[in-house]
């Protein structure tokens, strides 16, 4: 090797001098070690905001729709609560509004990695 080779090579002992857009850092040198640890902060946050969305959309007052999350028995159970008048428009005809919005609800649990059920509570 010659020398202007082994000056070549000396550019790139230190990482922090690359300039390469795909250069991947590796090393853990970061202090926020809270944040590298993967924490379910919320039971079923996928479905519970899938399911709050869709029903808000469903209701003529969104500001009363509540849902309380139960994870006491086998499966989470999520507790909706809306105004009196928005009941029916929930359960739809025949309930098929209610099965609609649990089926697209327990599709959304699938990427929090649990079953759930939803109770409509008058």
């Amino acid at each position: 090797m010659t020398d202007h080779e082994n000056d070549h090579d000396d550019e790139f002992e230190d990482d922090e001098d690359v300039d390469d857009p795909n250069f991947v850092d590796n090393e853990d040198d970061d202090d926020d070690d809270e944040a590298d640890v993967n924490t379910k902060t919320v039971v079923a946050g996928n479905a519970t905001s899938v399911l709050e969305y869709l029903v808000r959309a469903v209701v003529d007052d969104p500001d009363s729709v509540e849902v309380q999350v139960d994870d006491g028995g086998r499966r989470t159970t999520l507790n909706v609560t809306v105004a009196p008048g928005d009941m029916g428009r929930v359960i739809g005809k025949r309930g098929r509004v209610a099965t609609a919005i649990r089926t697209v609800t327990r599709a959304a649990a699938v990427r929090d990695d649990v079953e759930v059920d939803i109770e409509f509570v008058d």
